[in-house]
């Protein structure tokens, strides 16, 4: 899609390590993906990138186990600022109350090799927990 700036705000019950606390697996995972939108990237999309970026809810939810959303940097100050609040006030905080944190992901290229060997290392670590 050529998104290359941006970040995204990861969450959900496994920020939560919901498999200890209430002997379940995650349902899904939410995402906020704030990158500049503008009338050159939207014409530039085709209808299943559409959908990916969240044009189709229903469809992320089903095949994908998402909860996907996107927050334009290029929107006014105020709006930016107003639902960046809305988001952190709702990703905060667990359903008792208690603090708790979400993940932030950089969209830039610069570090996807690092993280593919980070990713490497990890999935080698599993499979042999697994032996």
């Amino acid at each position: 899609m050529g998104i290359q700036s941006g970040f995204q705000w990861l969450d959900g019950s496994f920020t939560e390590d919901i498999e200890m606390l209430e002997h379940r697996s995650p349902g899904d995972i939410d995402v906020v993906a704030f990158f500049p939108v503008d009338d050159a990237l939207i014409n530039s999309l085709g209808n299943d990138e559409i959908n990916l970026l969240g044009g189709d809810r229903d469809m992320l939810k089903r095949d994908y186990k998402i909860d996907f959303y996107v927050q334009s940097l290029a929107d006014p100050a105020e709006s930016l600022v107003a639902m960046t609040t809305y988001w952190y006030s709702m990703w905060s905080h667990r359903r008792t109350g208690q603090w708790k944190g979400f993940l932030k992901v950089d969209l830039s290229p610069s570090q996807d090799a690092d993280a593919g060997v980070l990713l490497s290392a990890r999935r080698q670590e599993l499979v042999h927990e697994q032996i």
